[in-house]
């Protein structure tokens, strides 16, 4: 049996944090929400925390947040699909977008539903994931006006989400520029330019975001309180938000050493082997969890530091418990934190329980 639990406390703590450092720097944000899935437990005790908008990337999960709460605004944080425009517009508040024949199409189905639909035009500022170039904003904008039941409520970047490429001071003022371009020209007011994801906390809190940057989507950070330019738990946030449970399902002396002829793995991996492991034994524990569930042995890591990975199957992961000092026993629980993405591939397996702590 495997499970991952989500701590209340230490998420009301990190949502708390969040909160103060937004409204002290006089920023407005709205939690991503797609690491839960849609889970109902876990959206209705997150959508509790507070009034704020929240984001997701699945339409599924929109529609369920709306279900829970209609009032609820909501973002959809990609750009649509034409064959999901219909749900696009009846479960999102907003959207993000970047092709005026999609927002042509929005157009038309918010029309059809007698609905005001309001976009967030991403610019790209040099990840290359979506995102229009800059060059080409004005007269992007201008068409727009022609478009009916669609609004314009700003505009975006997206940093860091693909080819690595980290935010900076200089980009958010190129952001914070097209904004000002846009208001002298046309005359109109764009309430929000949103400057992107957790990795921008450290930016704020150094107090590098320029003025006009005004509103932030934060995922990574309220689940997992991490600063992603250092990779460590930024102080007062907690990072044991979430917790994976494996239980033990096997433990024996066995060679460190396979014995046989061996060949590529069914991961396409092949042992590389040690000489002076010959003859020598270790504590395999075997976990009941794999690599359908977690996907990569790399995106957890045990509580207990003593133990460290041998392997992983598809359903079942294993490890070497020979330096631990806790006596484990067949039936016990090991316990593990997960990076972002290690959490968001749990969460949407089946085949590991949920549990609110």
């Amino acid at each position: 049996m495997a499970f991952i639990t989500l701590n209340k406390k230490s998420l009301e703590n990190n949502y708390s944090f969040l909160q103060s450092l937004f409204k002290r720097h006089n920023k407005e944000w709205a939690p991503v929400l797609k690491l839960l899935c849609g889970n109902k437990t876990f959206l209705e005790y997150v959508l509790s925390l507070g009034d704020e908008q929240v984001c997701d990337a699945r339409l599924t999960n929109l529609k369920k947040i709306k279900a829970i709460n209609p009032n609820k605004e909501t973002i959809y944080i990609k750009p649509p699909a034409k064959r999901s425009l219909a749900n696009v517009v009846k479960y999102a508040d907003v959207s993000f977008n970047t092709e005026f024949t999609t927002m042509k199409w929005l157009s038309a189905e918010a029309v059809k539903q007698d609905k005001i639909h309001r976009i967030i035009i991403m610019i790209e500022l040099g990840d290359l994931r979506e995102g229009i170039m800059g060059e080409h904003l004005m007269e992007f904008y201008k068409k727009i006006f022609e478009l009916p039941n669609i609004h314009v409520s700003g505009i975006g970047a997206n940093l860091n989400c693909l080819s690595g490429v980290m935010p900076s001071k200089d980009k958010l003022i190129q952001l914070s520029l097209y904004e000002q371009l846009i208001e002298a020209k046309f005359g109109k007011k764009i309430d929000y330019v949103s400057g992107g994801s957790s990795v921008m906390i450290p930016l704020l809190m150094k107090r590098q975001i320029p003025k006009g940057v005004n509103h932030f989507r934060i995922g990574e950070t309220l689940f997992f309180g991490i600063d992603l330019f250092t990779n460590k738990t930024i102080p007062k946030m907690k990072d044991d938000v979430f917790l994976l449970y494996a239980e033990i399902i096997e433990i024996t002396q066995k060679p460190i050493v396979p014995y046989g002829y061996l060949e590529e793995n069914p991961s396409g991996e092949t042992l590389e082997i040690d000489p002076e492991d010959y003859g020598k034994n270790h504590s395999r524990g075997i976990l009941d969890i794999g690599l359908l569930d977690i996907s990569k042995t790399e995106f957890i890591t045990p509580v207990d530091e003593n133990i460290s990975f041998i392997g992983a199957s598809s359903d079942m992961l294993v490890v070497d418990l020979s330096e631990t000092t806790k006596k484990y026993k067949v039936g016990d629980l090991v316990r593990f934190k997960m990076k972002y993405m290690g959490a968001l591939r749990i969460m949407n397996s089946e085949y590991i329980g949920k549990k609110l702590v």
